[in-house]
């Protein structure tokens, strides 16, 4: 018995997004196919002057449950789970008088859009909101892909035409492809149920970056690691010319451009896996000086060279604040990535002028600023849209880290720290100025590779020391590059000093206050040693390593 008993082949059409969907049913009609449909789908082909079959025709079941119960029948699932290569299957599909299902288009309605809904729907709509039937037709078509072409994303449906052409019949359409549609096809209904479990994961048990304290964070972490994301290009190669790379972006990323991975990119060559890395600690540490605790200095530079911030400053004007960036570490701005909090201006794009940079992010450009910024070779600009052009501050979020065998998991956020909590434990009490300047140092330390020191002058830094195994000699090279600046200067440390050799070097740099969490078993060592100097030191409690 062969399935050729039924001659002409069906295709099944039932998508969310409708794009080419009318043009690829014109192309199936043109090779030969009848077309079914349901809902939404259906009513669009009839519009456009297709004849289409309802499901319900070939099921010969109404609806039921307001559609909750459409495509899960027999008549559906059969043709499509049908081994139209073993004679048992291909006996029985033609008993039971079902023809075979060639072509199926579905994708489903991102159940995202529908969490993200403000009002937010009630736990029974938002439930209302997961398909049954449509993930059903995909994994079944998908399963089944030695027999059935399933197309999930409408950029394929020229390409699954021209196939079916050339192939004559639709059982000859190759394998590749067929396994090529499977796969996508998979790909599509994972990332539809990691949408609906991180959802809720966040409605029964919370989302852990809603919480403030470590235990609250902690208890609701999920049990399982899941995520989604959708490629968005191959990038040149990786952080070496021996190493793939791609980007990708979340499937729950806001709409727009509001994010480094969305951002508009103009001019140059494109973006490399160690701009964005780069272009990633540049954002988050811009993010986190945009906030209204500065109120005189509103303007954030921030400048960063692998991963490392090598220059940040807060000014009363842009063109101040990238100066005074700059000026804490030219040498290394070199080719580095910077980062402006607010709409760059004329006077900022002029005072960059001829200077290697390979990245600038900022909410805007005016029209002058673009063009003198544009001026020079291969510089790109990022645009990442803020609301009221001012870029929105860092929040707390979930992160992770691949290690052999599986991922860390934690949530990240900046230094939030209770000043009024924070502790004086020396003789000498800091200035008024002096805590300002601390709580700037305290922002870019976190930033800042661990062991970290960073010097600052008011509120712009002047000597950064990153990543270093040894404290020590992380404040000689913050205070190698300080230099004179040094003299005076607010000190802040990311971690204790374990003994008091760190402070001497920081003494004898010209350091004059410093902030650290304090919680060495030889604090009052140091204590005493910042004493003996004339020095204050404020105690946090608060540890802001970044390995």
């Amino acid at each position: 018995m062969s399935v050729t008993s039924h001659p002409q082949p069906r295709a099944l059409l039932s998508v969310y997004d409708k794009t080419g969907i009318v043009e690829f049913a014109k192309g199936l009609v043109d090779l030969g196919f009848e077309l079914l449909s349901t809902g939404g789908t259906a009513r669009k082909l009839s519009e456009a002057g297709l004849d289409v079959r309802l499901v319900s025709d070939i099921t010969e079941h109404p609806e039921i449950f307001d559609g909750r119960v459409k495509s899960l029948h027999p008549a559906i699932h059969g043709p499509l789970l049908a081994r139209l290569h073993q004679e048992k299957d291909a006996t029985e599909l033609l008993r039971l008088g079902y023809a075979p299902i060639r072509v199926v288009a579905c994708n489903l309605y991102p159940f995202g859009d529908a969490a993200a809904r403000t009002p937010p729907l009630s736990d029974d709509e938002l439930l209302e909101m997961i398909d049954i039937g449509g993930p059903t037709m995909v994994r079944a078509s998908a399963k089944n892909h030695r027999h059935v072409l399933i197309a999930t994303n409408p950029d394929r449906y020229t390409s699954l035409l021209e196939a079916l052409g050339q192939a004559g019949t639709p059982a000859d359409v190759g394998m590749e492809l067929r396994q090529s549609l499977a796969l996508e096809a998979f790909e599509h209904t994972a990332a539809y149920d990691v949408a609906i479990a991180q959802e809720l994961h966040r409605r029964t048990t919370g989302d852990p970056a809603s919480f403030s304290s470590m235990e609250e964070q902690r208890d609701r972490l999920p049990q399982s690691i899941l995520s989604a994301s959708n490629k968005v290009g191959s990038l040149r190669y990786g952080e070496n010319g021996h190493q793939a790379a791609a980007l990708y972006v979340s499937h729950d990323a806001p709409q727009g451009s509001s994010t480094l991975v969305t951002a508009r990119v103009e001019g140059g060559k494109a973006m490399s896996y160690n701009n964005y890395s780069d272009a990633d600690a540049t954002l988050r540490l811009c993010r986190s000086l945009s906030t209204d605790e500065w109120p005189t200095t509103p303007h954030a530079c921030v400048i960063v060279k692998h991963n490392n911030p090598c220059g940040a400053a807060l000014a009363a004007t842009q063109q101040e604040a990238f100066e005074m960036a700059l000026a804490s570490d030219p040498e290394s701005a070199f080719g580095s990535i910077i980062c402006f909090n607010e709409v760059v201006e004329a006077s900022t794009a002029e005072s960059v002028g001829d200077l290697f940079v390979e990245v600038m992010m900022a909410p805007g450009y005016t029209d002058q600023a673009k063009t003198t910024l544009m001026a020079k070779k291969n510089r790109r600009l990022l645009t990442i849209e803020s609301p009221n052009n001012r870029l929105a501050p860092l929040e707390r979020q979930v992160v992770r880290k691949p290690i052999e065998g599986g991922v860390l998991v934690q949530t990240e956020e900046p230094p939030i720290i209770d000043w009024t909590k924070a502790k004086t434990v020396t003789e000498v009490e800091p200035t008024a100025e002096q805590i300002d300047s601390m709580k700037f140092a305290v922002r870019v330390c976190e930033q800042v590779k661990s062991n970290a020191i960073v010097m600052v002058q008011g509120t712009a830094t002047v000597g950064i020391g990153p990543g270093q195994t040894s404290r020590v000699e992380a404040v000689k090279i913050a205070a190698r590059r300080a230099g004179e600046r040094a003299k005076d200067c607010v000190l802040a440390s990311d971690a204790f000093f374990p003994f008091k050799d760190g402070l001497e070097q920081a003494a004898e740099a010209g350091a004059s206050a410093i902030v650290q969490p304090g919680g060495s078993i030889r604090d009052q060592e140091v204590i005493d040693e910042a004493n003996a100097r004339g020095m204050s030191m404020l105690f946090t409690g608060h540890r802001l390593f970044r390995h």
